[in-house]
């Protein structure tokens, strides 16, 4: 991903964090979950897919949701020029929205 993937990720799915692969259904996915402490609201499992908490299953569904609308932004945009919000604007609007 380019830096305006990053920035439309962050902003659709508050912080992300990318884990290394690991075979399906090693507990070590788990581990390096829990490991980083519910720090990410999205995770993504390189080789795998997404991970997506909520404070209960309704926002749980409704970040997958956005992360999925997000992701389609990403590959439909993919090699245009995209203008991409500052940090201050998106910072504003985590002001004014909140973190999701």
């Amino acid at each position: 991903m380019h830096s305006a993937d990053h920035t439309l990720c962050r902003y659709a799915c508050g912080h992300r964090q990318t884990l290394p692969y690991v075979k399906p259904g090693d507990p070590k996915s788990g581990d390096l979950i829990r490991a980083l402490g519910g720090s990410a609201a999205g995770i993504l499992l390189a080789n795998h897919g997404p991970v997506v908490a909520g404070k209960d299953l309704f926002s749980a569904v409704a970040a997958a949701e956005e992360l999925e609308e997000t992701a389609k932004l990403v590959v439909a945009l993919s090699g245009m020029s995209v203008k991409t919000l500052s940090g201050d604007d998106v910072a504003d609007l985590h002001k004014t929205f909140g973190e999701m």
